[in-house]
């Protein structure tokens, strides 16, 4: 499937995701194959060699490609900032904005750096969400608006998409969606986000475990805590993440926000994920749990908290080089190397 079906509600984005399509298997064999045809010694590429079969697999053809590497950078503003939990106020989310279109920031370094394109998408940054610790953040319809929004900016004809996020207040709402999701207590899902000082962080504490018990009566699964604890920035990533199955395009998680945000997913379907990668692990301490929970191991570990995509920009390079030894080392044959007794 290369087209996104339209959604109209919460329940159509339910049934979408259960007939999501699967890896595409001859692809990953055909790959498997190759691999020990390469001039090494079996295994000595590591997690690179494994990361060329996966791309096969999710771009459903065979040899893999990473020639056209897309980042969207979703920005969304968060009622919850009225609580006083971040560092910074709401504005700083429009002036980043500026920002990266001006191509100031780190995004736009690292994007030139790697050669990947950056698309910046602000979400209605006028109209924040509701504060979640009074009701939920989003109607159904908002949150589907963002989700569909999310599903239809994948191109295609994109190799792998990197997606990242910026908004003011916004790790507030993934740790809100953390302890939804698996419980435990809010400390545990609770960070420095832009910098808070220890007292703040225990109030952005207690601001993510009201907005949980507040919101509790309309939870039923992660879709249900999507719209009630998170941001329309956080939506369209979700949505991107289902688009970009639909149309045969791996993803790049970047940090504990964005991987928030695909979490949500697994609440519906425990394979919603199977073609995402997580770029890096963010410092803040609920993303480490985070990814134990969902079981994501990521590929880099530079103690970076900044979002915008960053790690998962950086992250695409190494996935670049795994597909371009797969792709372009000799075999024995070819490099009349003996091989392996």
């Amino acid at each position: 499937m290369t087209t996104v079906p339209d959604i109209a509600t919460m329940d159509d984005v339910r049934k979408l995701l259960k007939t999501l399509p699967g890896p595409d298997l001859e692809a990953a064999n055909a790959a498997a194959e190759r691999e020990p045809q390469l001039t090494k010694p079996p295994g000595a590429l590591g997690r690179l060699e494994e990361l060329a079969s996966w791309a096969a697999a999710w771009q459903g053809r065979y040899p893999p490609s990473m020639k056209r590497i897309n980042v969207h950078v979703f920005a969304g503003n968060h009622g919850v900032v009225d609580e006083g939990v971040s560092a910074f106020p709401a504005a700083v989310t429009t002036q980043m904005v500026k920002n990266f279109e001006a191509g100031g920031a780190a995004i736009n370094q690292i994007c030139n750096a790697v050669g990947a394109g950056l698309c910046v998408e602000a979400m209605d940054l006028e109209n924040p969400t509701a504060n979640f610790t009074q009701g939920p953040a989003m109607s159904d319809a908002e949150c589907v608006d963002a989700m569909r929004f999310g599903m239809k900016v994948i191109d295609k004809a994109t190799d792998l998409v990197c997606l990242g996020e910026m908004g003011i207040g916004n790790t507030t709402s993934a740790a809100a969606l953390a302890l939804a999701l698996y419980g435990g207590s809010a400390a545990t899902w609770t960070g420095p986000g832009t910098g808070i000082d220890e007292k703040t962080m225990a109030h952005k504490a207690e601001v993510v475990s009201k907005g949980v018990r507040t919101n509790q009566p309309h939870i039923k699964d992660g879709l249900d805590a999507l719209r009630c604890l998170g941001g329309r920035e956080m939506a369209a990533i979700a949505g991107a993440v289902i688009g970009a199955r639909l149309k045969r395009v791996p993803v790049m998680l970047d940090g504990y926000v964005c991987t928030a945000a695909a979490a949500a997913l697994l609440g519906v379907d425990a394979k919603a994920l199977g073609h995402c990668k997580v770029g890096h692990v963010s410092q803040e301490p609920g993303h480490t749990a985070l990814l134990k929970k969902m079981n994501k191991k990521p590929l880099l570990d530079f103690n970076m908290r900044l979002g915008e995509g960053s790690g998962a920009a950086l992250a695409a390079s190494i996935l670049k080089s795994a597909v371009e030894c797969h792709n372009n080392m000799a075999t024995f044959d070819e490099a009349g190397v003996s091989g392996k007794d």
